[in-house]
């Protein structure tokens, strides 16, 4: 009979190994170590986020009840013990690194406008609290962690991450982050700063975010309304001259606000530096940033992103950037099969066949064969 792979195994063949085993050689993760190499500390942690295990305990009991077909994949079910003690004591620059590799991979030989290209922006936070917590400390009794992302919502997929204590304020994160000339990037209030605006502008970026309730619009005038839109104004204007007594504000350049009316009756003061688009068109660019809301909710719920198996700063920041990693392998596997079915379907498919040996084309089918009838079953025994 011919071999059939298990679902794991072909998941784990889109991973470019050759570069991850590059990264893990250049940053020495593997020096003096005897067993429970980099490869099979990512290999067990792709396991716990694709059967959806919540703690090292789970982990170590599943992959020890296939350790017959996790032999083909190269993994070995790792001691808990030292499978915690990687995650505390392993960099996490390898799975970084494999992480960015595969974040450029995934948009090479795309082509459209450069000016077409949207970038949404927010963080979510991740709670932590126990042993190894004590990095993220905030306050007397709560530590905490912040996942920054910059998502393509054309694509569905990220194309930057970061990871920071939960107190770090959303702006002073993006202060860090790199700019792409010329995109469009979206964003909340958490990012109100004027001079970060400033220099989004003169990269040629367009950005859409909401003004403050007590921002004024200076100088404004009035642009003619579209029919038929829930645009309630469109005026454009200058932010105020100073943020303080002595500050001039550096983003001087006209800005434009656009009012509209939400189904809930709450009124948003969009802000953007496009002139020129269609006030309907800046008012629909904001209501997108929902999609980055979604990507956090999938993340958590399906990915388990929020259910850390360590809480020291170097578990937090390999368990995110693998499940981002296990996210780009969903993704390309979505491809692939070319099926009319959701994310959140494919990962649970994945999950309740993950050790099967199945065609990963064809999840949804059943591949046993089907029941014999007493007649064939009849024949069958006389032959035997």
């Amino acid at each position: 009979m011919r071999h059939q792979n298990s679902v794991f195994h072909d998941v784990l063949k889109q991973i470019p190994w050759g570069v991850f085993d590059r990264l893990v050689e250049e940053h020495g993760s593997d020096d003096l170590v005897r067993k429970f190499t980099t490869r099979q500390q990512l290999l067990s942690l792709l396991f716990g986020r694709f059967s959806g295990a919540v703690s090292l305990r789970e982990i170590e009991a599943a992959m020890t009840s296939h350790r017959a077909r996790l032999y083909h994949v190269g993994a070995k079910p790792p001691r808990r013990s030292t499978f915690a003690d990687a995650n505390r004591n392993r960099s996490p620059t390898p799975f970084c690194g494999l992480l960015e590799h595969m974040l450029g991979a995934s948009t090479r030989g795309l082509r459209r406008k450069l000016g077409d290209a949207v970038r949404l922006i927010d963080s979510t936070s991740l709670r932590l609290a126990g042993v190894g917590s004590e990095w993220s400390r905030f306050s007397t009794n709560v530590c905490g962690a912040k996942a920054h992302i910059i998502l393509d919502p054309d694509f569905g997929r990220p194309v930057y991450h970061a990871i920071t204590k939960a107190n770090v304020n959303d702006i002073t994160a993006a202060q860090e982050m790199p700019i792409e000339a010329g995109v469009t990037y979206v964003f909340d209030l958490g990012y109100y700063d004027y001079a970060w605006w400033a220099k989004l502008d003169s990269e040629g970026c367009r950005l859409v975010t909401r003004f403050k309730k007590n921002t004024p619009l200076r100088e404004a005038r009035d642009l003619p309304l579209p029919a038929g839109t829930n645009v309630l104004s469109d005026r454009i204007g200058f932010l105020p001259a100073r943020q303080g007594k002595s500050r001039k504000n550096p983003m001087q350049a006209a800005v434009r606000e656009i009012v509209v009316k939400t189904k809930t009756g709450k009124l948003l003061r969009i802000l953007s530096n496009d002139l020129d688009a269609p006030a309907q068109e800046i008012a629909d660019l904001y209501k997108r940033r929902w999609l980055i809301e979604l990507y956090f909710r999938l993340m958590k719920q399906t990915l388990k992103i929020n259910r850390l198996l360590g809480r020291s700063e170097n578990a937090v920041r390999i368990q995110v950037a693998v499940a981002l990693i296990a996210f780009l392998l969903l993704n390309q596997l979505k491809k692939i099969t070319q099926a009319n079915q959701t994310f959140l379907e494919l990962a649970r498919l994945v999950r309740f066949n993950l050790m099967h040996r199945k065609d990963i084309t064809r999840l949804k089918q059943n591949t046993r064969p089907p029941p014999l009838d007493s007649r064939q079953l009849a024949l069958n025994l006389a032959i035997t």
